[in-house]
């Protein structure tokens, strides 16, 4: 029996990603393609101050499939990811960032596994990267293991696979680049399988990354400390009925 192909939103958001919007949709074109009946491609541009949302709209311009949201002055990785997400029409819904660090066909893993799972992460077993940001990201990981007692190895990794379902169900409040984190331990707590598939990532050749700037980590912070109050609240996600009172 032929497995009948998905229907599948793909969004990536994009800030002073001018020189690599074109290879990620392209990318993407040709995967959904290959892999989806019916897809879409959105764009989100979150105030990027360079040339990354006109190339998106060139992009949209030329090609149906694709669509682009512009928010007029930056808001954050995370509200560029709620953004994303509340656009995206189909019940799969793919993430990946819009820098090329991670390649879009390793959504092929997460696809392949997506009966089994709400929710597919990625962890990172080769990475490309200064020995500076393997250690930040090891710390990070670490923290976060131990602040809310999950078992992720790399909780934030910039390409995920989304069943609609369990954001149908979570509410999602960051606006940094915890909001990754934060979709994945709130999945894990309401009870959503979550699955995770190794993956290589490919270092920038451009810039440097904005996640690890001093005004995401301390909105990172803030937002793991605000989440994990409430989460472990006396009031998160209780049965029905029931009260601590």
């Amino acid at each position: 029996m032929i497995e009948e192909k998905p229907d599948i939103s793909l969004f990536f958001p994009v800030y002073n990603d001018a020189s690599t919007v074109e290879i990620v949709a392209q990318r993407a074109l040709s995967l959904l393609n290959e892999v989806a009946r019916n897809y879409e491609i959105i764009i989100v541009d979150d105030g990027s101050p360079d040339a990354s949302g006109e190339i998106a709209d060139r992009l949209a311009a030329e090609n149906e499939k694709i669509s682009v949201l512009h928010h007029p002055v930056n808001q954050g990785y995370g509200a560029a990811m709620k953004t994303g997400i509340a656009a995206s029409n189909f019940d799969l819904i793919c993430m990946i960032d819009g820098d090329n660090e991670y390649d879009v066909y390793d959504l092929k893993k997460m696809l392949a596994v997506r009966e089994y799972y709400m929710l597919v992460i990625a962890f990172r077993y080769r990475k490309l990267y200064s020995t500076k940001r393997i250690f930040i990201s090891f710390v990070y990981n670490a923290v976060l293991r131990l602040l809310f007692t999950s078992p992720f190895r790399d909780i934030s990794t910039g390409i995920r696979l989304i069943n609609r379902k369990v954001v149908d169900e979570i509410e999602l409040s960051s606006n940094s680049p915890f909001i990754g984190a934060e979709l994945t331990l709130k999945s894990m707590l309401r009870g959503f399988p979550v699955g995770e598939v190794g993956i290589q990532t490919f270092p920038r050749d451009f810039g440097t990354g904005s996640a690890t700037t001093l005004p995401n980590i301390i909105g990172t912070i803030k937002d793991i400390l605000r989440i994990r109050r409430e989460v472990f609240s006396d009031s998160y996600d209780l049965p029905e009925g029931r009260t601590r009172n």
